[in-house]
């Protein structure tokens, strides 16, 4: 028992609203499924996405996905999170799901101090922690898909709302001095800048599809091998011996 529990994976969690749940859904290879593939053997990818959640929600969530109290020094470390909100967070104020953008920032700094600050019961030295910026909306195929449904539902979304929140996410990395992915600006480049190409990266205006994926695993793995090589796959080994 002793031998499997000295060998037992850290983890890298993935936390964040549908978007992150849906990369690892079947049908197509989203980010998740290919950072588990990658990091099979060195690190456990851990799918913390809540469909629907925005930060608000979210918050008491993490604390519930952090490892914490007497016990947490036999249990296996999470040595890196994703963070990936605004999508819901950005819907217009009719909807449910709506937080303004100054409660967005302060949902955000309060996750990332709860990782990072030595005053906080869930301080982790381990843990390195990445921002993800929300991903630009098409407002047309949103539109589309939602009046589409029965019964009909007006957009929800507006793409230069989710552009403030998307520039949020980056001011908060920057004053956290934690690494970002800028999905929003790495989506709308590969499109042209036009909101209407943005499709052959979505499934309906705000999901992405797996071409929309791979843009976001290549982003962030030059993230990590930039700002955390530590925990970049090519230097980890092995949890087994070959």
């Amino acid at each position: 028992m002793s031998a499997v529990a000295a060998n037992v994976q850290d983890s890298i969690v993935l936390f964040g609203d549908s978007i992150t749940q849906g990369s690892f859904e079947p049908g197509f290879t989203g980010f998740g499924q290919r950072l588990a593939h990658i990091y099979a053997r060195r690190l456990d990818v851990l799918n913390r996405g809540l469909s629907g959640y925005n930060t608000e929600w979210a918050v008491p969530v993490l604390k519930e996905c952090l490892v914490t109290g007497p016990d947490c020094s036999l249990s296996p470390k999470i040595r890196l999170i994703t963070i990936w909100f605004g999508a819901n967070d950005a819907c217009i104020k009719s909807s449910p799901q709506h937080v303004s953008l100054g409660k967005f920032i302060y949902n955000l700094n309060h996750m990332v101090t709860l990782v990072r600050s030595s005053g906080s019961s869930d301080y982790s030295v381990e843990t390195r922690i990445v921002l993800i910026t929300p991903p630009p909306v098409n407002t047309y195929q949103r539109a589309a898909d939602l009046a589409s449904r029965d019964p009909p539902k007006a957009c929800d979304r507006d793409f230069e709302v989710t552009r403030e929140y998307a520039a949020a996410v980056k001011t908060v990395a920057e004053q956290k001095k934690v690494a970002v992915v800028d999905v929003w600006t790495a989506l709308y480049e590969a499109a042209g800048e036009d909101e209407r190409t943005l499709s052959k990266f979505l499934v309906d205006g705000l999901h992405l599809n797996e071409a929309g994926y791979q843009i976001v695993y290549d982003e962030l793995m030059k993230t990590i091998q930039k700002e955390y090589p530590d925990v970049y796959y090519e230097n980890l080994p092995f949890t087994f011996p070959p």
